[in-house]
């Protein structure tokens, strides 16, 4: 516990699924958080969530694909609770989907702007405050879809979050010396709700379910718990991972 005690970090994507439990689980190990989505009343909700239970946390709300939002969430950090010393870049979208001829050019940008863009411009201005307190750790959500397994229907989604993965290994060589650690989170099936978009029916649920060798999808939480362990000392030799936390979709084949 209190792992992340005179830490602050930005976390978006937190007004639900992963980043809302990731807000939560880094300002109960101690952390002053920033939270970050487009939904600010639901972002309202949660800071008033971690408050009572003794936390510390300040709302920004806004669109990520924006590079404005991006320095105005550092910006913020600073101002509020004096520097930035993590970041989990979460937020995302499942894009337009379905066959990749019918994928429109707009459709297919908007998800590169959100999914990969977005944490570029995450990273520009995050990178030179981890600098200024002399390191740091930046963390991205990526996903097994384009890594290691191949899903139809997908390609703009997966072609974004593979994009992650390259991004990430460049910043992890980039800035390795300074003392700044970059990996990517990889989940598998988890039940959040842009998830819950793809398998909205039982036979959908079930199907996903069976691929994983766990025969189940995690719950944000699980998730939010490899974040932290990025996040944190205990990872303090690992960077430029792709971390696997799949519940085993990425080897089952029952």
């Amino acid at each position: 516990m209190n792992s992340l005690i005179g830490k602050t970090a930005i976390v978006t994507g937190a007004s639900s699924g992963i980043g809302y439990e990731t807000a939560k689980l880094f300002a109960r190990e101690g952390a002053s958080v920033v939270v970050a989505a487009r939904r600010g009343e639901e972002l309202d909700k949660l800071v008033a969530e971690i408050t009572l239970d003794g936390g510390k946390a300040i709302a920004l709300a806004g669109d990520v694909s924006e590079e404005t939002y991006a320095k105005a969430l550092v910006d913020l950090a600073e101002e509020k609770f004096g520097g930035l010393d993590i970041a989990f870049n979460n937020a995302g979208t499942n894009g337009e989907m379905g066959p990749t001829p019918d994928v429109s050019l707009a459709g297919w940008q908007r998800t590169l702007d959100v999914n990969l863009t977005a944490a570029f411009l995450g990273a520009k201005y995050q990178l030179p405050a981890m600098q200024r307190r002399g390191g740091g750790s930046l963390i991205f959500t990526s996903t097994f879809v384009g890594y290691t397994a191949g899903m139809p229907g997908t390609a703009a989604y997966a072609a974004s979050k593979a994009g992650l993965i390259g991004l990430m290994q460049a910043l992890a060589v980039e800035f390795g010396p300074q003392g700044i650690r970059v990996n990517a989170l990889l989940p598998g099936g988890t039940a959040t709700p842009l998830a819950e978009a793809w398998v909205d029916t039982p036979e959908k649920r079930a199907f996903v379910d069976g691929m994983h060798a766990l025969k189940r999808r995690a719950q944000p939480i699980e998730i939010a718990r490899s974040a932290l362990y990025l996040a944190s000392e205990a990872s303090s030799f690992t960077t430029g991972s792709a971390m696997l936390v799949d519940g085993g979709v990425s080897i089952n084949r029952t």
